[in-house]
Order: structure tokens, then sequence, then C-alpha cells
């Protein structure tokens, strides 16, 4: 199983050694997110200080960018790591698009399909030198004059990896993207039971070969020195679980599991903003379906027993009051790679 760290500084300065660290220590991926930064701007940091680990947006926010400009980040980024980065979108929810980036809303899974297709219609076309000509519902390209068109790269078109939560934009991910990235708020079951048969039925609707689409996540995983201080972050992940639970976007989780009323009940808190009493909700059931427990000597073990076979990477964010001593930290990360 491949392991990947998420890039946690908050300070651009710094990003190029914490990449260099995170690659010292074994881990075959980093990612970038996006909420109070941008997503991109910290890889072009760490493609400088790395030259094994894969660099990934998780995720980029698709529909505030246009695909051409997110199709221009992208090149410049593969061309600047040589070949390691890897474009993660999502499709955040109406109240940010409209509200948060003034954009149009309209259904997301349909227009992400045509944002993955057109992005590789551009890329063809600098490639091949053929004429852009892209027309869907949602995106038509047809202009690319020379002043304007990069040419050729020397290395493959960056791998997409699509964000999903709903069985509809799983399907999607089967049928164009090259990778599917679970949500924090995710489980095992949920993956089995939704995922899983979602993704397979886009893979067969496109053509393509079921294991030709990757599967990377992990949820909620918290660990410590000892069960103390594991209990002190559970309290922690209790209000993510519940701040994430309120949205509707995630009831098909919740309901998958029967927790589909504690969703409601949370919404319904959010709307009046009682944020700091909402993790009350959050029960021991619902914690451990979201979450994977462990001291740092046997949380990889415990990762691989919910997740093995589910996943082809793990986006390994601990959830801890301390970080564990970098021998640990390697112990873990090595004990993933080889279980996984």
């Amino acid at each position: 199983m491949r392991v990947t760290y998420r890039l946690a500084s908050e300070n651009l300065a710094s990003v190029a050694s914490e990449a260099a660290w995170a690659e010292n220590m074994g881990f075959n991926a980093m990612s970038s997110n996006e909420t109070a930064h941008d997503s991109f701007l910290p890889l072009a940091l760490a493609a400088t200080s790395t030259n094994r680990a894969v660099l990934e947006t998780r995720v980029a926010i698709a529909f505030p960018r246009s695909p051409m400009v997110t199709a221009y980040l992208a090149r410049d980024l593969q061309d600047l790591s040589k070949g390691r980065f890897r474009l993660g979108l999502g499709t955040q929810v109406k109240g940010h698009i409209q509200r948060r980036f003034s954009t149009d809303w309209e259904a997301p899974g349909p227009r992400l399909r045509e944002y993955v297709q057109s992005l590789k219609a551009i890329w063809h076309t600098w490639q091949s030198g053929e004429k852009l000509d892209f027309h869907g519902e949602s995106y038509n390209f047809s202009l690319m004059t020379p002043f304007f068109d990069p040419g050729p790269s020397e290395h493959p078109f960056p791998e997409v990896f699509t964000a999903a939560v709903n069985s509809y934009n799983c399907q999607v991910a089967g049928e164009v993207s090259d990778g599917l990235m679970l949500h924090s708020l995710t489980s095992p079951e949920y993956v089995r039971l939704v995922v899983r048969p979602a993704l397979d039925k886009g893979t067969q609707k496109a053509g393509r070969d079921s294991g030709a689409v990757k599967i990377t996540g992990g949820g909620f995983i918290i660990t410590g020195p000892d069960r103390s201080s594991i209990r002190v972050m559970q309290a922690d992940v209790r209000r993510r679980i519940a701040f994430y639970s309120s949205t509707r976007s995630y009831f098909p989780v919740l309901e998958a599991h029967g927790f589909l009323e504690t969703g409601q009940q949370l919404h319904e808190m959010s709307l009046k903003g009682q944020w700091a009493e909402m993790g009350e909700l959050v029960s021991d059931e619902m914690l451990d379906a979201f979450s994977v427990s462990g001291e740092y000597d046997e949380i990889a073990d415990k990762f691989v027993e919910r997740y093995g076979g589910l996943l082809d990477e793990v986006s390994f964010t601990l959830v801890c009051q301390d970080p564990p001593a970098e021998d640990q930290l390697r112990k873990m990360v090595q004990r993933l790679q080889e279980l996984g």
C-alpha cells in the first residue's frame, strides 16, 4: 500500500523543507489541500526539494477555475516535478460554490465528468498539435493558437483523481478518472457497499478495466503513545465528524450506517450556530465507524485490519496530541507499505 503525507505548513517558506523531510520519512506521496490556502503553490515548492514522491492536490476545487486554467497549472507542475504531479479535483458543496466563490451552480456530477474530459482534450491538443475541439453541456473549447500553446511535454499527462462521496460521483470517477479520493468521513463498509460497486459500474460503462481506477483515502486515524492520549484526540475527532455530518452532501454515508437521524439533528444545530455542542451527538458507535484508533506501535496493523484489500493508497494523516518520534513514524509508514 502506498502511503501519502499531507503537507501541514501554514507558511510557504517552510514547505520545501517539510516536503524533503516527508520524503526522507519514506512517504510515497504528499498532498496539499485547499482550505485556507491555494493547493497548487505548495506543490511547486515541494517539487524543488524532492525527487521521488508523487505530489498531489487533495483536492483542488474544480468549478471556480476554468479547465483551461487548471490544464496550464497541472502541465507546469508536471514538468517542474519531472512527471510526479497528480491532479486531485473536488466539486465542493453548493453554498461554497455560489457564496464563497461566486460561481454558477449546476449538477456537479455531469459537470465534473466534462471537466476531466476537457482537461484531457486540452492536453492532447498540446501534445499532438491537433485542433482543439471539445464541446459539452458545461464546457466548450475550440481556440488554441501557437502563442498560447506550450507544445508537447516530455512527460505523460498528469494523473487525474476525483473526490467522490455519493454513488453518482463514484461512477463518474470510474468513467473518466485515474483514481478516486475518498472523503475523511468514510468507512470500510461504505467503500464495500457504495463506492466499489458504483466505481465498477463506471468502469464498465466506459469499457475500462475495473482495476484501472485506484482508490485512496483512510478516514480519521487516531493515535498516540497510550490510551489516555488517544481518548483526548477522540474528542477532537467527534467534533470533526459532527461538522461533516451536519452537511447534507454527506448524508448518504450516514444513511449507510443508520446515522441519518443524527445527521439531520446536527444539520439543525449547525443552522443555529451550536458548533460547540455538536460533538456530543457523535456516539461511540459513530466514532468507531468513521475512525481507526490505536497506539503508535499498533495503528498500522489496526488500519489494515479495517481497510486491507479496499484501498490502493492511504492518506496517512494522523490525529494525535504529539507527533511520534521519527523512528516510530518510519516504522508506521514501512508497516503500512508492507501490509498493504
